[in-house]
């Protein structure tokens, strides 16, 4: 099933890069990063292609959305489904 033939279950309007964008995952203590390549995204959540393995990923982690670390969102990994992962953002509100 193709993405676009996927049903969307989001409660909120999803925006999609059709050539995606540069963004890394890292480690909430920083041990491990991973570039990605972000091919949509929503007000709850996006979807990733990871560059490399995705073994030793942790629950959650920082999506790091600009080069300089100054634009970052706290995600959990939502599901994973060969190199595409599925986060979900987690706001102030639930910390």
């Amino acid at each position: 099933m193709s993405a676009s033939s996927a049903p969307n279950n989001r409660k909120s309007q999803r925006v999609d890069f059709s050539r995606g964008v540069d963004v890394q995952i890292v480690a909430i203590d920083g041990t491990w990063f991973r570039d990605c390549r972000m091919t949509d995204a929503s007000n709850g959540g996006a979807k990733l292609n990871v560059d490399g393995s995705i073994v030793g990923l942790s629950k959650e982690f920082f999506l790091l959305l600009s080069t300089t670390g100054a634009a970052y969102r706290r995600c959990e990994l939502a599901w994973v489904n060969g190199d595409q992962i599925g986060v979900r953002f987690i706001s102030r509100k639930q910390n």
